[in-house]
Order: C-alpha cells, then structure tokens, then sequence
C-alpha cells in the first residue's frame, strides 16, 4: 500500500500536513516511516498513529484533564468517572426499589 507522499508524488521530506489549527496531522519519511494525529476540538491529541502497527487513543474531560488512556500494546489507563446507579429508581413487577451502592 502506498503512504500519502507516495500517492502524492512527493519528493522533498520530511513531508508533513498541518490541519486549519497548526497542528501536524501527518508525518512522512523519505524511507516511508509514517504518522498521523488527530486532535479534539480544544486541540488536545486523541489518536496517534504509525506505520510501525503502534497506535494510542486519549480521552479528556471537560476541564481538559486526561481521564482515558489506551495503546496497541494493551496498555490501558483509565480514570474516568464511574456511573453510579446509587439512588436510582428501577420497578421490578410493579414495585418500585431505590437502589444503594454495596
């Protein structure tokens, strides 16, 4: 399969593609190492990929703070806020229970 610069028939490296924010989206070698980002919209990087097969996704909260993190190693990091159902109401044949966290 060929990389972008391929297809594109470039020949000055390092070839390098920059979305409407500045921010490097793709990156390509003479020797056809490639990688490639991806940003949310407050700019933080969510995805980065290579052609090695590596690969790493990012997840952010309101704040900005990182909250999830996860590789094609297996590695995972995950701070997210747990969804209690604490307090909840559910009905069960017509009888309704408020739930309590155990």
């Amino acid at each position: 399969m060929k990389t972008i610069a391929q297809q594109l028939g470039i020949k000055e490296f390092p070839f390098r593609i920059k979305d409407k924010n500045g921010n490097e989206i793709y990156f390509e070698t003479s020797l056809g190492y490639w990688s490639k980002r991806e940003f949310d919209s407050n700019g933080k990087q969510i995805y980065y990929e290579n052609s090695d097969g590596y690969w790493a996704k990012r997840k952010f909260d309101s704040n900005g703070k990182e909250i999830y993190w996860e590789n094609s190693d297996g590695k995972v990091i995950d701070n997210r806020p747990n969804s209690s159902c604490e307090g909840k109401i559910v009905e069960i044949d017509g009888k309704k229970y408020k739930l309590t966290e155990v």
